[in-house]
């Protein structure tokens, strides 16, 4: 919930030239929903992609303040399900994740569905236990076919935003082992290794380079540092990867 809409076009003017001098990397902004209109006309011709923070399950109806996949779907070809602050600030489930996933797909919505355990959850070695569940309840139900098309992105809630960021290491690790191997008994091992796999928690110019140098990270779901010129840095690293 940062920027304005005027404030999110300068920061997208500003961010622009460097982004589009790194063509090799698949690059999604994701402002509030105020501002995608005016981002979408911004990005009209660009390879950058547009993507909102959230959405609904429901196609209409009476949901006063929600927004339904075909608003999404008029703007942006990205949706991110799941957040950490989704789940920690208003309550959303596995299942809600899971119904929102399936709602972005059957719409040609690609989803960016986050997984991640909070600090007590780590500290207490559950980890491994909650983004499996994470990734099997919330993946539960949708075919092969439609699977392939999701990004998952992996955010330690006890990284994001504290500026404690997880080893480059033990991230990777952690989407091997309780990412790719739930998604192998999902839906097979191929479709596991080629689905893209982001980490995200405070990621930045100067660490982004470390983190896309494991194997099992394709990219990053930026937060902070995205909200400022540093944001660049970080493409130009994904794109040595």
């Amino acid at each position: 919930m940062n920027k304005t809409v005027e404030q999110a076009r300068s920061l997208v003017a500003e961010l622009l030239p460097g982004m589009q001098a790194v063509g090799s990397v698949e690059q999604v902004i994701c402002p509030p929903f105020p501002a995608l209109t005016a981002l979408a006309n911004m990005l009209s011709g660009t390879e950058i992609g547009l993507g909102a923070q959230n959405m609904h399950w429901e196609a209409q109806g009476a949901y006063t303040g929600e927004v339904s996949p075909a608003m999404v779907k008029e703007f942006c070809q990205y949706v991110i399900i799941g957040h950490s602050e989704r789940r920690a600030y208003f309550g959303e489930t596995d299942a809600i994740v899971n119904k929102k996933v399936k709602a972005a797909l059957a719409i040609g919505l690609v989803p960016i569905v986050c997984v991640g355990e909070t600090l007590s959850e780590n500290e207490s070695g559950k980890t491994s236990e909650v983004v499996m569940r994470q990734i099997i309840q919330g993946l539960e139900g949708i075919p092969a076919d439609q699977a392939e098309k999701i990004v998952i992105a992996y955010e330690p809630v006890w990284a994001i935003g504290t500026g404690r960021a997880a080893t480059a290491s033990g991230a990777n690790a952690v989407i091997a082992e309780t990412i790719r191997i739930p998604m192998a008994a999902l839906f097979g091992a191929p479709l596991a290794q080629n689905t893209r796999v982001l980490y995200g928690g405070s990621v930045n110019g100067a660490n982004a380079e470390e983190f896309f140098g494991q194997p099992d990270i394709d990219g990053a779901l930026v937060g902070g540092a995205s909200l400022k010129a540093e944001f660049i840095k970080i493409v130009e690293a994904a794109g040595k990867k």
